[in-house]
């Protein structure tokens, strides 16, 4: 009985396999860099004023404020989506919800700070702008753009 052997010129193989080694990881990195978020619709929601956070939101949003923050909280009947921009040189900001959608696995938010008006004189106070959305209780995780 003959036996048959397969001799693998080494330099060959080796670019073989980096080749398809490297053709795998292009096209899985394609993939997930084209996975497009899909919305399942939109999410109504309020924002609300100071006087209508829960407290213990209110205490977090407090340790938070001086840096940019992104938080979530909940009471199991509600969400609460957080935005901070962190210290600004002064009044006169205010914050824009673009978009509160929801995908198939995420809560998408995207958020845009506002400067004063063109115009209107700062006081040179610092500020710390911050919105605290309330929408729906659900299962998926937030995602801020």
């Amino acid at each position: 009985m003959k036996r048959f052997f397969v001799k693998f010129h080494l330099p060959y193989f080796k670019r073989v396999l980096f080749f398809l080694i490297a053709v795998s990881v292009l096209l899985g990195g394609c993939s997930m860099l084209s996975e497009e978020k899909i919305k399942l619709r939109d999410l109504e929601f309020t924002v609300l004023g100071e006087e209508k956070i829960p407290e213990q939101l209110k205490a977090i949003i407090e340790e938070k404020k001086a840096g940019p923050f992104q938080i979530t909280y909940t009471d199991n009947e509600n969400l609460y989506i957080c935005v901070g921009y962190g210290e600004q040189g002064s009044g006169g900001y205010s914050i824009a919800v673009d978009e509160l959608y929801l995908t198939d696995t995420n809560i998408i938010v995207s958020t845009t700070l506002l400067g004063p008006e063109a115009g209107e004189k700062g006081n040179g106070t610092p500020s710390w702008p911050y919105l605290v959305i309330k929408t729906e209780y659900l299962e998926q995780n937030v995602a801020f753009e």
